[in-house]
């Protein structure tokens, strides 16, 4: 199935340009954008990776020999339409910064440790009820130079591919009373106060695993007026 970019209100997604992320200003289109019509080829396929999906690749804490440090967690949730049915064979991936709050990236010279045991990134498939799964660590926050004092909340990168390259949305997922909310201009970029909402997880204590693991449900909401807000970029 191939996955349908929303097109609900602006309210729901943050605009190109928002002026308090600072980054913005530089790549937010200048000019009016150029329709392209889409092929046969670009709107079919090639299929985007669901074949390389590892059985283990949905558990972060086990693609090392040793164990990375921090707190463990579940991340698990569905992938749902507008109607809220569950969206099969949904390529889901997933990137994050370590337990300090780092990147393995060149570009991130964040004075924090890295971890040899961690490499913050993983992708599932979802099952025929749209349900994904992963096992990670809980995210540090970190300090991102777009103001004085400026530090992202602990956050979750997440993807989701159709079956063919134009089909990906991507957006991000916080956790509940995280005090570094009301100073974030990334969260604060989506315009209403509910749909920034629906980018924090829900604590499931139902599925927290006792004396091993906390438990956080994320539902990714792909269109209509419940849509999980996206990057539109």
């Amino acid at each position: 199935m191939t996955l349908i970019y929303p097109v609900e209100s602006n309210i729901a997604h943050p605009p190109r340009l928002s002026p308090g992320y600072r980054s913005t200003l530089k790549r937010s289109p200048q000019k009016p954008l150029i329709p392209m019509r889409h092929t046969l080829s670009e709107l079919t396929g090639p299929v985007y990776g669901h074949e390389t999906v590892r059985e283990n690749d949905h558990d972060l804490t086990t693609q090392h020999k040793g164990e990375p440090l921090g707190e463990r967690i579940i991340v698990h949730g569905h992938v749902l339409d507008e109607d809220g049915r569950g969206v099969p064979n949904t390529l889901v991936e997933l990137w994050q910064a370590n337990a300090c709050g780092r990147y393995i990236h060149v570009v991130d010279q964040h004075p924090a440790p890295l971890d040899p045991n961690f490499t913050g990134a993983g992708r599932a498939q979802s099952n025929a009820e749209g349900y994904y799964k992963f096992i990670t660590v809980k995210p540090g926050a970190y300090p991102w130079g777009n103001h004085h004092n400026a530090w992202r909340p602990a956050h979750i990168h997440f993807s989701a591919f159709g079956h063919a390259f134009i089909s990906r949305l991507v957006t991000q997922m916080y956790f509940p009373g995280d005090p570094l909310f009301e100073f974030d201009p990334i969260f604060n970029s989506v315009p209403d106060e509910k749909a920034r909402m629906r980018m924090v997880s829900s604590f499931d204590l139902e599925n927290t695993q006792p004396n091993w693991a906390l438990c956080y449900r994320f539902n990714i909401v792909l269109r209509g007026r419940n849509a999980t807000p996206m990057e539109t970029k």
